[in-house]
């Protein structure tokens, strides 16, 4: 299938806006981009009053190594966020073409929708013992019925999944994208990608072009402030996201912090800390499942726990009390009792796990009285 196919006719041929770093020119005076000629007295040596590559070359080869895809499939963006709003406006035109989503899940696939107009149709997680299933089969015949109304063009598979913490099989996974094959595109976000064992969507990437896999180094690699993600594609669908970028989607100091955090030396860093989570994960879902109040620990493979609480409020007040925030997950699809807890460090676990031991119930007494004597 031609990838090019499922985006906006209008945008398929689209330039974008020629930025004065877009152009490829070289030079050692440069006097095309109305920039401050000094640098300012709080630049680090960064050459901040330039304007910086749209597409830093250093970094994509970097993270090319890393993820092992060639160069031409990857597009950096400010975090994930602003892949999901990319791929939607490449791809959705306002009231006619749709997103597909499975709540509960992370809001900002709805919310670019919203913005986009397109509508969102909704897909919602099975719930399966200690864990919630992405149903392909649902999947596929709301695309189905789609059809007359706005057709998906969007499927986001979050995986593994926030908040519920399930990820997708790939064997799933391909059912799915051949299921949907010249119809829709399969957007992968692998943004806690690092937590899980099993290999991840990118092995598919190469007999699919309909998936996009969404990646960050917000987490594992410790950058979320740097706000840098990256979204992994077919050279086609990435050139198109690339013209209706904006023209300079990435700071230059995010940039520097990026390649030191991706270096071989720090991306084996990045491996062993994961692995740590990982075994701080299977420690405090112990921990939360012998509590009293505790109902309900959800399998995890990301960095973080699902937990549903006999008193979800009383667990949520009794954690800040004791400094503790975690997120409540009370108002979204199947959760009205669950609260979603991030593995920190042993000592920061410890501290969550105190908290909720000392708000379960105790025990009580009647009041001893002394008795009473009639003279």
């Amino acid at each position: 299938m031609n990838v090019l196919d499922l985006v906006r006719a209008d945008l398929r041929d689209f330039g974008g806006y020629g930025s004065a770093r877009k152009s490829g020119l070289t030079g050692h005076v440069w006097l095309n981009a109305n920039e401050s000629p000094w640098a300012s007295p709080a630049d680090p040596g960064l050459g901040l009053h330039r304007y910086p590559e749209p597409q830093p070359a250093a970094l994509r080869t970097r993270l090319s190594a890393l993820y092992d895809v060639p160069e031409d499939t990857l597009l950096m963006t400010r975090g994930s966020d602003e892949g999901i709003d990319l791929l939607t406006r490449a791809l959705c035109r306002a009231e006619h073409e749709a997103v597909l989503v499975s709540p509960p899940v992370f809001g900002m696939y709805a919310v670019s929708a919203r913005v986009q107009g397109a509508p969102v149709v909704e897909v919602p997680l099975v719930e399966d013992g200690d864990a919630f299933r992405f149903d392909v089969d649902a999947t596929l015949r709301a695309l189905d019925l789609a059809v007359a109304k706005a057709p998906i063009k969007l499927v986001f598979v979050c995986s593994p999944s926030n908040p519920t913490g399930g990820a997708v099989s790939n064997a799933e996974l391909e059912r799915l994208l051949r299921g949907v094959a010249g119809r829709a595109l399969v957007v992968v976000d692998e943004a806690y990608g690092e937590y899980r064992a099993a290999p991840g969507a990118l092995a598919l990437r190469e007999h699919f072009p309909n998936l996009v896999v969404l990646r960050t180094l917000s987490k594992a690699f410790a950058l979320a402030g740097a706000r840098l993600g990256i979204t992994i594609a077919d050279p086609a669908l990435i050139r198109v996201l690339a013209a209706i970028a904006p023209p300079y989607p990435l700071a230059s100091p995010a940039v520097a912090l990026a390649l030191e955090a991706v270096s071989e030396t720090a991306a084996d860093e990045a491996k062993r800390r994961a692995g740590r989570i990982v075994a701080e994960r299977g420690r405090v879902a112990s921990a939360l499942a012998a509590l009293d109040d505790v109902r309900m620990v959800y399998a995890s493979d990301a960095n973080y726990l699902l937990v549903r609480f006999a008193d979800a409020e009383k667990a949520f007040r009794a954690l800040l009390a004791a400094g503790v925030v975690v997120r409540d997950q009370r108002a979204a699809p199947q959760l009205k009792d669950a609260l979603r807890i991030t593995i920190g460090t042993a000592e920061e676990n410890d501290a969550m796990l105190a908290a909720l031991d000392q708000a379960k119930p105790r025990r009580t007494f009647p009041t001893r009285t002394a008795p009473l004597f009639r003279v």
